[in-house]
């Protein structure tokens, strides 16, 4: 189980990372409805992050096993394609990025986020989570690399559970401060929102390159 959790790390700090969900979270958080909303964005988060890793821990159980000669040419096929798609998202993003005098371009509905409710958010949390196509390839590795370890039932829950904390740790940990000390965060947070609009490409862009790296290493290795 170590082993596993150790190799799905990488994936989880990359998802943590990602700059528009707590950009979402930190929004809600300063809204007029923060408490009901931002805890709504957290659960669907969660349930998202669990949801898309158990699929694909379920679909690596069923693959073939290793060789006679011990490697895994599917699970090695697969972490190649998940591998590239980081890579091509990563160019994606640094070719989309601002130039040094334009404003961000963040999405449509994180205008609408002061008259969201508690459903609207539960839902966005879940979508960013678990169909946003940047999370949606670091969890299939990490469920991918789980499945595929021979664990046990009870040690595969430990795992995508530790997974899945590491993975949500940068929106709960905001949205329990915020319920904990609401008035002192609130001018952190919105500093907190404008640094991650502007530097959301490349944040991305790095974290995805390097993430890809690994996924591709891994591929190989698996050969």
């Amino acid at each position: 189980m170590g082993p596993a959790i150790g190799q799905t790390l990488p994936l989880a700090l990359g998802i943590a990372i990602s700059p528009v969900p707590i950009i979402a979270a930190v929004l809600m958080l300063l809204s007029p409805r923060a408490r009901t909303t931002s805890v709504g964005f957290l659960i669907g988060w969660v349930l998202g992050i669990v949801i898309a890793t158990t699929v694909f821990v379920l679909l690596s159980q069923i693959l073939p096993g290793m060789t006679e000669a011990g490697s895994k040419p599917i699970l090695g096929v697969i972490q190649l394609l998940l591998g590239t798609g980081m890579l091509l998202l990563a160019f994606r993003q640094w070719r989309g990025r601002p130039g040094p005098d334009d404003e961000p371009h963040m999405p449509k509905w994180m205008q609408t986020v002061d008259h969201i409710s508690f459903g609207g958010a539960f839902g966005l949390g879940a979508l960013l989570a678990g169909v946003n196509p940047k999370n949606l390839l670091l969890a299939a590795s990490a469920g991918a690399t789980i499945g595929s370890a021979g664990l046990s039932t009870g040690e595969v829950t430990i795992t995508v559970a530790v997974f899945t904390l590491l993975a949500a740790c940068t929106v709960l940990l905001p949205v329990i401060g915020y319920l904990v000390a609401s008035k002192s965060l609130a001018g952190t947070l919105d500093e907190l929102r404008v640094w991650l609009s502007r530097e959301n490409a490349v944040i991305m862009t790095v974290l995805l390159l390097v993430l890809g790296v690994v996924v591709i290493g891994k591929g190989i290795g698996s050969f």
